[in-house]
């Protein structure tokens, strides 16, 4: 996925982009970028964070930015930020986006002459791709319009200008972009996160296709935001900071309503209820509090040298730190029985190994709960899947090994109380190995998150909300 935060003051705002940016690493883990206008000249760095934070990377090269306006991004995909030199004048552009028809924008560009300097992993750069459709037209407004028209997928977007900063949300909003204001300045981000300790206040979310130009005295719409909205669902499951609000809904308050609806469909019974870390941890709040059993760690998290499972490239890497950075508690765990939340279960491999792990050190039985349902379609909107394919979902594993190819009944296996439905959840339940296995259903999920449920991208779990 990605994040990113841009900022406009009547002072230096570097600082506010550093630390802002910051704020959004637990979205990205290969890229990070700032870049600040100053005078008539941009500034821009881009590091490599696969092995380090972003703040470690660009604190030593802090004091070669100054400026009053700029933009940082953390990004699983990508280098940015891009500086485009245009008919447009110059500016810089950052995006969170998944164009799914890139090969056919590709060659459709080629074909009109435009070429590519920058790529990602052999690819065109998705933020190249999208400033080359932008510069299709003779404004930058109507060059967003351009992206929403042309592109697949989802693509959100902050550029900044020599007179100001653009913040483009995606056409169907599948990602955020938070508007915050403080006395002099204002900043965009994914993360609502990002503002508390910046001082700012959140003054609004953008809107699905709303385009608003801000500088440091205010801002104002150039695109009015379209009427429907399709949220990523995920955001509150896993991806999005207990301390965020999406849609003016709190991340952490959501999660607490997953887990209480995961207990109350529940009729087991068990010492006590745990949560996998992190965000395992407040659906497991959740289920204890709606439950009246006790809540425990029966695992804590190693972060000093272990900090993130889905960095590493190598799946044989990502296991290694999946597994070392979580250390059990044997006198929590001998002769007990005990239910696991999770927020979701996409390959199963590293909840098999933790499972093997449990029993090993004596409990009895080991209960899992993931707080949304089962995944089976491949995300068309985000880079979101930890999987690198479609058929390493736990959820695809299990229906090829009961219907084998035939792909005509992914409804039913999509749809709890439907024999096929039963007979995948035991697949997965006998190949990570625990005592019994249940799934959040997508009616308590939504009613959890508290939008209509027209209003969310549930896509990865029902096959809707397509292009």
């Amino acid at each position: 996925m990605g994040g990113f935060f841009g900022s406009i003051s009547k002072t230096d705002c570097v600082s506010d982009i550093f630390y802002g940016t910051d704020y959004n690493s637990h979205l990205g883990t290969k890229r990070g970028g700032m870049v600040v206008k100053n005078g008539r000249n941009f500034t821009r760095s881009i590091h490599n964070i696969e092995s380090s934070y972003f703040r470690t990377k660009f604190e030593p090269y802090l004091h070669e930015f100054k400026g009053k306006s700029g933009l940082g991004v953390i990004s699983d995909t990508e280098s940015q930020p891009i500086i485009i030199h245009s008919h447009l004048g110059e500016f810089a552009i950052v995006t969170v986006a998944k164009i799914a028809n890139i090969e056919a924008l590709t060659k459709r560009a080629l074909n009109k002459g435009t070429y590519f300097s920058e790529t990602s992993d052999g690819e065109t750069n998705p933020s190249k791709l999208t400033a080359s459709l932008i510069n299709e037209e003779e404004s930058i407004e109507k060059g967003i319009e351009n992206v929403y028209d042309k592109v697949k997928g989802s693509c959100s977007m902050l550029i900044l200008t020599t007179r100001g900063i653009y913040a483009a949300r995606d056409k169907l909003g599948r990602t955020p972009i938070v508007l915050g204001r403080k006395e002099g300045a204002y900043a965009m981000s994914s993360e609502s996160s990002s503002f508390s300790n910046l001082g700012y206040e959140i003054e609004r979310n953008i809107g699905p296709g709303e385009i608003i130009f801000v500088t440091a005295e205010g801002y104002e719409q150039k695109r009015s935001p379209n009427k429907k909205m399709q949220i990523c669902a995920f955001l509150w499951v896993y991806y999005g900071y207990p301390s965020s609000y999406y849609e003016n809904i709190n991340v952490e308050e959501c999660r607490y309503r997953c887990g209480a609806c995961l207990a109350k469909n529940d009729d087991i019974e068990v010492d006590y209820v745990s949560g996998i870390p992190d965000s395992g941890v407040a659906h497991a709040i959740g289920y204890s509090n709606k439950k009246q059993i006790p809540y425990k760690r029966a695992y804590v998290k190693y972060t000093p040298t272990w900090p993130r499972s889905f960095m590493p490239q190598s799946q044989v890497t990502r296991d290694l730190v999946a597994r070392m950075k979580l250390i059990p508690i044997k006198t929590l765990i001998e002769n007990k029985k005990i239910v696991f939340c999770d927020d979701s279960i996409v390959r199963g491999t590293q909840l098999k190994d933790n499972t093997k792990i449990l029993f090993e050190y004596g409990a009895r039985e080991i209960h899992i709960r993931p707080a949304c349902p089962t995944l089976i379609f491949p995300c068309e909107f985000l880079n979101f899947s930890r999987s690198r394919s479609t058929l390493d979902l736990a959820g695809r594993k299990a229906i090829k090994e009961i219907d084998g190819n035939n792909l005509d009944h992914l409804n039913e296996y999509a749809t709890p109380g439907t024999d096929r439905y039963e007979a995948m959840i035991e697949k997965i339940r006998q190949r990570i190995g625990v005592t019994s296995l249940k799934y959040q259903k997508l009616d308590d999920l939504v009613e959890a998150i508290g939008l209509p449920k027209e209003q969310l991208c549930t896509h990865c779990w029902d096959g809707s909300s397509g292009f």
